[in-house]
Parts: C-alpha cells; sequence; structure tokens
C-alpha cells in the first residue's frame, strides 16, 4: 500500500510540473495596439505605425476620434476597447493623449499609456490650458476657424502654414496631402477640463520631438516627468507629426510596453 501512495504521489507531482511546464512554454499573447489620433490628423496618419507593428504580430487598431469633446471621444474609444478580450496598450497623439486617458478609466485590459507628442492631463486641466503652461506653442497664429450649425467653431491648422506648424520634418508633398485631409477639432474640446488622471494607477510612456511647434517641448516634459513615465524619448528636430516623420521610434516604444511584465 505504502509503494502505491509513493507511485501515485510522485505521478502527481510530475503531472503538475510537466502542465506548469507546458504553460510556461506558451507563449504570451501579444496585446492589441489601439490607436487614437489628434487634432487636425486622421487614423491614416498611423499606417507607418500599423504596418511596422504588423511585421512583429502585433494587431493595431486605429480608433476613430470625432474630437468633439474629451468625455465623449473617450467614451467612443473606450467602446472599442470593451470589444477587445485581451491585454491592450493604449496609444495617443496629441490631443488624444487626453482622450485615452480618459478613455482607460474602468477599463481593466488596458495594461499601459503610450503619450506621442502628446498631452497627459492631471484631473481638471485641458489642452489648452498645459499648451499654455510653457511657452513655445505657435499654434493660435496658424488657425482657422468655421462655425458650427449648433453654436460653436471648428479649428483647422491653415493649409499654406500646415507643414511649417505642423510637419516640418515631413516632405512637403506629403504635408500638403496631410493638410488636405486633416480633421477639426471642436474648440470647446481644448478648453474641456479633464477627468481622473489614469497615468496615476498605469505605467506610461511619453515620445516627442524637440522641434514641435503645436506642445511645447517643455510641457512634454513636465507632463512625462509628472506621470514618473517608465520611458521617455526625445526625438531631436521632430516635429507634431511624429506619426508621419518616426515610426519606427514609436514602435519601438509601443512594443517596450507592450512587452513589459
Amino acid at each position: 500500500m505504502r509503494d502505491i501512495i509513493k507511485t501515485l504521489t510522485l505521478a502527481a507531482t510530475v503531472g503538475t510540473a510537466v502542465a506548469a511546464f507546458a504553460q510556461a512554454a506558451e507563449p504570451r499573447a501579444k496585446p492589441t495596439i489601439v490607436l487614437v489620433h489628434g487634432a487636425f490628423a486622421e487614423s491614416s496618419s498611423w499606417n507607418g505605425v500599423i504596418g511596422a507593428l504588423a511585421k512583429d504580430g502585433y494587431t493595431a487598431i486605429a480608433a476613430g476620434n470625432p474630437l468633439r469633446s474629451v468625455a465623449s471621444d473617450a467614451a467612443t474609444v473606450a467602446s472599442v476597447l470593451r470589444s477587445i478580450s485581451g491585454p491592450v496598450v493604449l496609444v495617443g497623439h496629441s490631443y488624444g493623449g487626453p482622450v485615452i486617458t480618459e478613455a482607460a478609466n474602468g477599463n481593466s485590459n488596458v495594461k499601459a499609456l503610450v503619450y506621442v507628442a502628446a498631452f497627459a492631463p492631471e484631473t481638471g486641466e485641458s489642452s489648452a490650458s498645459l499648451s499654455g503652461k510653457f511657452p513655445g506653442s505657435t499654434l493660435g497664429d496658424a488657425l482657422t476657424t468655421t462655425a458650427l450649425p449648433g453654436g460653436g467653431q471648428d479649428l483647422y491648422i491653415r493649409p499654406d502654414r500646415f507643414h511649417d506648424q505642423f510637419a516640418a520634418d515631413v516632405p512637403e508633398d506629403a504635408a500638403r496631402l496631410m493638410a488636405a485631409t486633416q480633421r477639426p477639432i471642436a474648440q470647446a474640446a481644448l478648453a474641456e477640463p479633464s477627468g481622473a488622471a489614469s497615468w496615476k494607477t498605469l505605467p506610461s510612456y511619453a515620445i516627442y520631438g524637440s522641434a514641435d511647434r503645436n506642445i511645447p517641448p517643455a510641457v512634454m516634459s513636465f507632463m512625462a516627468k509628472r506621470a514618473h513615465a517608465v520611458k521617455t524619448i526625445v526625438i531631436e528636430g521632430g516635429s507634431h507629426a511624429l506619426t508621419v516623420s518616426h515610426p519606427k521610434e514609436i514602435v519601438s516604444l509601443i512594443e517596450e510596453a507592450a512587452s513589459a511584465e
């Protein structure tokens, strides 16, 4: 009887070890990368990033950002997050930063936030208030407005100013197309106070250009330090349009966030 018990115990131990080894040997599922564009851009601005991520085996989704208000835009992105069963790395460009900050709240599958030339607001801060925190933005002088049917205004970057203002390190022909396809943002959205700052509970990463003319680099440095970003990359001479001009560097940072334990 004692020999039988020993045999059964040994078999159970071996079986547990084999199961544990098999589980450890299984490759971890890669997180889905959800990309959120900002003002004066649109989803195709992520094309270079999406292509490089796909080559490395990642699924990426460029979520539509209506650019109407932080709360409603975040709700739109949050609905995308709820449709994804596995882990997510949430990436925002420019005004997309406040949107991902809010959208992550209440969505436990979000494992990290990546801010690409983006605002990372504290509760109650707006894109407009942060942009004016340090000098350096020349965006105001480059804007034009159109009246909205229900009141308020939409903001565009003037086509003749788009290259120098938004995408100085992008070839002029490409910048001309970007200017023609830019999506406007409701002026009220830039002044809307942000909700809970999810970067306080999630690891965050930041990348921005030293020659950004939309958001002063000093502001992005301040926000990254305040959020205790795991890693911050500064692209020397980089414009606001890093998604187009420096997709490789963005992909590298996203993949670092995705592979972190």
